[in-house]
């Protein structure tokens, strides 16, 4: 039997973030055989990723080649996959359908994450006090306390 597969395409200003560092993809549980790719005989590997795009968040486990990952890849990392497939898969087990999608790509690019916006720079950044609100030294602050108690 055939299997679906659907290209997906993402918008220009999509995100994917690395949720989990890559590990091997396991093809049997019970020897703990790793799977490789069919045609190449590359090991493969999962990680899960956050895709933001449009107002939305998904998550998203995704199977790729080893090869396909690039230096430097960590957690939080704004990726974005090259060649990504949806493949649609339903089974019957202990009379139970089960149905979902796995996504496949063949790699990953690292994205440079886009400058901060100047409104967000401000509330991330501190702001430099003004003069009138730079801390007093030790003998003024104390001498500002002792004004106060006496009032």
């Amino acid at each position: 039997m055939a299997m679906t597969r659907i290209r997906v395409g993402l918008l220009s200003g999509a995100a994917c973030l690395v949720g989990t560092l890559p590990e091997p993809k396991i093809a049997d549980r019970q020897t703990g055989q790793v799977a490789t790719d069919r045609e190449t005989g590359v090991t493969l590997v999962q990680l899960t990723m956050m895709l933001m795009e449009g107002g939305r968040a998904e998550v998203m486990r995704v199977t790729l080649p080893e090869t396909g990952l690039p230096a430097g890849l960590g957690l939080g990392s704004v990726v974005r996959p090259v060649e990504l497939f949806a493949i649609p898969w339903a089974r019957i087990q202990n009379d139970q359908l089960q149905e979902g999608v796995a996504y496949r790509a063949a790699g990953l690019e690292l994205v440079k994450a886009p400058a901060a916006q100047p409104a967000e720079a401000a509330q991330s950044a501190p702001a430099a006090a003004p003069a009138a609100a730079q801390p007093k030294s030790a003998p003024a602050a104390a001498e500002g306390q002792q004004k106060k108690s006496a009032s």
